[in-house]
């Protein structure tokens, strides 16, 4: 009989062991189960947070760029009040004592221009070209029939663009047709 208590309490003993492993092993899967769902938080975390910081460096990038355009359209348009001078100062001085004076001139204005045209400026050149009110400014109307009605006939102060944006409008003269009413009300 000892013998077989003995027996009993031995297979009571392995079935409680193995009762503990099957009960061990059941903590373990679910342990192991809440880590993989823990890691899975974090790689998804993780993800999201390089999107956003993708997003963030990108908006940071254009708003510096733009930054930088608008610094440099500030530059260009105290420049260009400068550029008019050299324009005034060359069309004045046509006699032959300020010839030398002229050439230093002359080429002072085209590396002025040609520095202006590397940053982005372009010249806003309209004559023979219909109006347009988002480039140009009209000064004055004349009268023509040589010109289609809208076009550009004279140009008193170019207009300068940068980079789409228009810095300064040109100040046109444009072209209208005469009509009837308009010569009846000159008489």
């Amino acid at each position: 009989m000892a013998a077989e208590r003995d027996n009993r309490d031995e297979k009571q003993r392995d079935a409680m062991e193995s009762d503990s492993l099957a009960a061990d092993g059941a903590r373990a899967d679910a342990d192991v189960a809440k880590l993989t769902a823990d890691l899975e938080d974090l790689r998804q975390t993780l993800l999201r947070r390089q999107a956003d910081f993708d997003n963030y460096r990108k908006r940071i990038e254009r708003e510096r760029l733009e930054e930088s355009r608008r610094a440099t359209a500030r530059v260009v348009e105290a420049l260009i009040p400068i550029v008019d001078g050299f324009e005034h100062a060359l069309a004045a001085h046509r006699e032959a004592e300020y010839e030398n004076y002229r050439k230093g001139f002359e080429l002072i204005y085209k590396q002025m221009l040609d520095n202006l045209a590397k940053l982005g400026v372009e010249r806003i050149e309209p004559i023979g070209q219909p109006f347009d009110p988002h480039q140009h400014q009209a000064l004055d109307r004349a009268e023509s029939t040589d010109a289609p009605d809208g076009t550009v006939l004279q140009v008193f102060q170019p207009g300068y663009v940068f980079h789409g944006r228009v810095l300064r409008p040109a100040m046109v003269r444009v072209a209208v047709h005469p009509t009837h009413a308009s010569k009846s009300s000159a008489n």
